[in-house]
């Protein structure tokens, strides 16, 4: 019996690999649109980009900062308003780093680092002008009429409100005008600075008053300083703002006649250069 000739297999791939193909075309594309579809954390971004380029070395080095913070060269951008603050020597207070912190790249310094900095410069500000304050209070002799404390944001004066004001009333008495005047004229070394004046209560209801809270009348002590500050001293009008606290922030216990007076006051915040905002 004669056999039958085999017949050649076909050419090319097997059919099976053409299907394999789409299904694996498909797959890309459902990954690639997920990934395009997810939000990208720019600043890890950049943390790691910086240190590959600080490891490795795999990325071009010698990138400049210009205009509002991009970096030229390598790619990434640069913290915004940070490059011109730490790229300056007044960034950084004297004898507070090594030589070698001197010089900070905007490439190595996270948002806490930067933070840190500027919080320690204002603290080194705001205690300078906390001395000169002190200094100005003892050549008027009120360096035991006042409190004053200072952090990283601004210098605080404590006035006692049982000095200013009679209880219930917002208008400073005649007698404690004198002491108004002076701390006006000590403010008046800060005329670019902003001058906040807070009006603090006790936690007593006011009833039978002209006054139908605490808030209220706390807030018209406020004023009244701060109207009288702007009045007697060469502060621009601009730089001086009040509020009235009420009885939400008393620094201390309201159920003693002796804390009680201590929260009936007046604060005036003198806010560092760093910290001075909304003054025009």
């Amino acid at each position: 019996m004669a056999k039958k000739k085999q017949e050649d297999a076909p050419k090319g791939s097997p059919a099976w690999m053409a299907t394999f193909s789409d299904l694996m075309n498909l797959l890309l594309c459902f990954f690639v649109l997920l990934f395009s579809m997810s939000t990208v954390d720019a600043q890890k971004f950049e943390m790691v980009v910086a240190s590959l380029q600080n490891s490795f070395s795999i990325l071009p080095s010698g990138g400049t900062t210009i205009g509002e913070g991009e970096l030229i060269s390598s790619g990434v951008s640069a913290l915004e308003m940070f490059d011109d603050f730490f790229n300056s020597s007044s960034a950084l207070p004297e004898g507070e780093y090594e030589p070698e912190d001197e010089v900070v790249e905007t490439q190595k310094i996270t948002t806490e680092q930067a933070e840190e900095v500027i919080d320690k410069k204002g603290m080194a500000e705001s205690e300078q002008m906390a001395q000169q304050i002190e200094q100005l209070l003892e050549a008027y002799g009120m360096e035991d009429t006042v409190e004053m404390e200072f952090n990283e944001q601004y210098v605080l004066i404590n006035l006692n409100g049982a000095l200013l004001f009679e209880a219930g009333e917002y208008k400073v008495r005649e007698e404690a005008q004198p002491i108004l005047q002076k701390i006006s004229v000590i403010l008046g070394n800060y005329t670019n600075n902003l001058i906040e004046v807070e009006g603090h209560t006790d936690n007593v209801p006011t009833t039978g008053g002209a006054y139908e809270s605490n808030d209220v009348l706390s807030m018209y002590r406020a004023l009244y300083v701060a109207d009288y500050i702007r009045g007697h001293s060469n502060i621009p009008a601009s730089h001086v703002k009040s509020s009235g606290r009420g009885e939400y922030a008393p620094i201390a216990d309201n159920s003693t006649p002796e804390g009680r007076a201590r929260n009936r006051r007046v604060e005036i915040k003198i806010y560092n250069s760093l910290n001075t905002k909304g003054i025009e």
